[in-house]
Parts: structure tokens; C-alpha cells; sequence
């Protein structure tokens, strides 16, 4: 799929599911808890976590009742850590393409400030982006559209593209808004797996792809 890029195009992002996997941060934080609980044998707890995260039990309340840390110590663990990620493929190719045209970069993503700047961070991507919307930052959460009014004000551009994964709150406020959209479709890893519930043209994009790599910008 082609994009045609100039300097008045901005090409928004969702974070989680989006650019990567949002399972592999909970993966890298659970690594990081077990390595630091366990460093003798960690791989064994680890799976152990992974294991009762899968099965919808409460982590948190198993690792603090077993080794005695307060749960709210281990909740603050999980959100501040530094993330072991890695974008998706064709993610950072696609940056520097937009990047080469003199678009615009940003992200529009729901979630704590330190969680999701370190997210970023971590996927190396960071010093790209023009403009970050982070709904703890601002008050609000997608589909609100004070999220996408702010982001479209500051990179202030003729022709916005938003390209995200969750059907049940990503497209259906910059569809009104006259922006382009792109749906990433889910490749069996994503956390919230309800969009069959939202299937109707308001919240529906205009195009789906099955990977960033399908993306070319012209």
C-alpha cells in the first residue's frame, strides 16, 4: 500500500500492537521480577508468572503473598521498568521513509506517561517523532477527541493518516475528523482481542494490512 508523503503529511501511530507487541512488555517485565526474585533460577518463575497470567490470575497478589513484596511495590516495577522490545518489522524503515519526504511522525497512545515514554524509548524511535499524546499526560482517552484535535494542531499538516490496531477506539474519532486510517490486523499476540464486537463502518478504517512492511511511502 502506498502513501504519498510530503512536508504537509503527518502519519500518526497507536503504540501498543501497534509498533510492537504489547505482550513482550509484560514478558520483559516478568523476566526482569523473576531475575530479581529468583536469579538463581528464574526461567522457573518466569514461566511460572507467564503461566498464571495466561490462565487470568492475579500475579501481583501470587508473587506478593510468596515472596512477601507489597503489591503495589511490584505494580510500580512493572509500569517504570525499561522495557526489553523490539519494533516490528519495517517500523523504523517506514519512519525514515516519512522522515526522507518531510512528513510529520507522531503517536497517539493510551496509558501512563513513564510506561509509554519508556516503551518508546526502548524501541529506539523516540528522537523520530515530532509530537507524543499520552492519555494520562492530557486527562483523556481514545476515542476522545480532544487526543487527536491536539496532536492535529501541533503538526499541523494538511493530510493526517492514523495507523493503530484496536478497532473498539482507534478509527472511529479520526474517521469524523476526516483523517485517513489504516488497521493493523491483529497477528494472534494482541492484548484486547474484541474487535468482532465493533464490526460496523464507524468504527471500521478504510484499509486494513497484516504488516507495517506493506507500507510503502511515495
Amino acid at each position: 500500500m502506498d502513501i504519498q508523503v510530503d512536508s504537509q503529511t503527518a502519519i500518526v501511530f497507536d503504540l501498543d500492537d501497534t509498533l510492537y507487541n504489547e505482550i513482550d512488555f509484560l514478558k520483559s517485565a516478568y523476566k526482569e521480577l523473576s531475575e530479581k526474585l529468583a536469579p538463581n533460577s528464574w526461567q522457573k518463575l518466569f514461566s511460572n508468572l507467564f503461566s498464571r497470567y495466561r490462565n487470568k490470575e492475579n500475579v501481583f497478589e501470587y508473587v506478593a503473598e510468596v515472596y512477601g513484596v507489597s503489591k503495589s511495590e511490584l505494580i510500580d516495577a512493572y509500569r517504570n521498568h525499561l522495557p526489553k522490545i523490539k519494533p516490528f518489522d519495517g517500523v523504523i524503515d517506514l519512519i525514515n521513509q516519512i522522515k526522507e519526504k518531510e512528513g510529520k511522525v507522531g503517536i497517539v497512545t493510551d496509558g501512563r506517561s513513564i510506561t509509554q515514554r519508556n516503551k518508546i524509548k526502548a524501541l529506539g524511535i523516540i528522537d523520530d517523532i515530532d509530537f507524543i499524546v499520552i492519555s494520562e499526560e492530557i486527562g483523556s482517552e481514545k476515542p476522545n477527541e480532544k487526543n487527536f484535535v491536539l496532536i492535529e494542531k501541533e503538526l499541523d499538516c494538511r493530510i493526517n493518516y492514523y495507523i493503530a490496531d484496536n478497532i473498539k477506539k482507534d478509527f472511529i474519532t479520526p474517521k469524523r475528523m476526516g483523517w485517513k486510517t489504516i488497521g493493523l490486523i491483529d497477528n494472534g499476540l494482541n492484548i484486547h482481542s474484541s474487535a468482532n464486537e465493533y464490526y460496523n463502518e464507524a468504527y471500521l478504517p478504510h484499509d486494513f494490512i497484516s504488516s507495517i512492511t506493506e507500507l510503502t511511502i511515495k
